[in-house]
C-alpha cells in the first residue's frame, strides 16, 4: 500500500465508521451515518481505485475496478434519492449497481487471464455455485414473501445473479490466487448488504440499526473489492 492509498483508506474509515460513531439519526428509521459521510466514503473509494490504476498503467482489471466503483457511487446517489426523488429511484440504483458488477466481473476474469488462473473447475465451479446461491436467496428473501409481484421483482433476480456472479468470479480467482481472498470477502459482504436491503425494500423488514447495518456491510465490501484488487495486482 502506498502512502497515498494509505491516507485514502484512513479517510474512508473515518467517514464511514466515524459517521456511525458520532452521527445521530435525524428521525426514527433514518440512517445515523450522515449522507455526506456515506457518499463521501464511496467517493474516496473511487479515488483510491483510480490511484491504483494509475500506479499500474495499462492494467485493464484495475481500470475496470475503478469504473465499477464509480458506478457504485452513482448507485449510492440514486439510493439516497439525490438524483431521483420519486419511488423510481430503485430502478436507477439497480441499473447503476448492475453495471458496477458487470465491470467487476470482467475485471476479475481479466485478472485471472493475466495471471494464468484459468483452471476450469475452480473458475466455473465457484461461479455455478454462486448462481445457485443467488437464485435461492432471491426466492427466499424477495419472491416468496412478496404479497404482490411486479417487474421490479424480476429486475431484482437479474441483479441478484449479477451479485452472485461477482462473488463466484472472486471466489474462483481466490481459490487459484489466495492474494484475492479479500476481494471474495468483499463480494460476499456486498451480497449480504443487498439481501438485507432487498428484504427491507420489498418485504418491509425492520430491526434496530437496519440502515446502518446495510452500510456497514456494503461499505467494507466495496473497500475490500477496491483495495483487494489494487494490492493483489500491484504486488504481482
Amino acid at each position: 500500500m502506498t502512502p497515498v492509498t494509505g491516507i485514502l483508506w484512513l479517510t474512508w474509515a473515518a467517514l464511514l465508521f466515524g459517521g456511525f460513531a458520532l452521527g445521530r439519526a435525524p428521525s426514527p428509521g433514518k440512517n445515523r451515518i450522515p449522507t455526506p459521510a456515506r457518499m463521501g466514503s464511496s467517493a474516496v473509494l473511487v479515488v483510491a481505485a483510480v490511484v491504483f490504476a494509475l500506479y499500474a498503467p495499462g492494467s485493464l482489471p484495475l481500470a475496470l475496478t475503478a469504473l465499477g466503483m464509480a458506478l457504485g457511487l452513482l448507485g449510492d446517489l440514486f439510493m439516497a434519492r439525490l438524483i431521483v426523488k420519486s419511488e423510481r429511484f430503485v430502478f436507477g440504483g439497480i441499473a447503476a449497481f448492475g453495471l458496477c458488477h458487470v465491470a467487476y466481473i470482467i475485471a476479475l476474469f481479466a485478472a485471472g487471464d493475466a495471471l494464468g488462473a484459468t483452471d476450469a473447475l475452480p473458475r466455473w465451479g465457484a461461479l455455478i455455485a454462486a448462481w445457485v446461491f443467488g437464485l435461492v436467496m432471491w426466492f427466499i428473501v424477495i419472491w416468496r414473501p412478496a404479497k404482490e409481484r411486479g417487474a421490479l421483482h424480476g429486475a431484482a433476480l437479474v441483479y441478484a445473479l449479477l451479485l452472485a456472479s461477482t462473488l463466484g468470479a472472486a471466489a474462483g480467482l481466490s481459490l487459484q490466487r489466495p492474494a484475492f481472498w479479500p476481494v471474495a470477502l468483499g463480494a460476499l459482504l456486498f451480497l449480504i448488504s443487498d439481501l438485507i436491503l432487498a428484504a427491507q425494500l420489498f418485504n418491509g423488514l425492520r430491526f434496530r440499526l437496519i440502515n446502518e447495518t446495510v452500510w456497514l456491510t456494503y461499505g467494507p465490501g466495496q473497500m475490500l473489492i477496491v483495495f483487494g484488487m489494487g494490492l493483489a495486482l500491484y504486488s504481482m
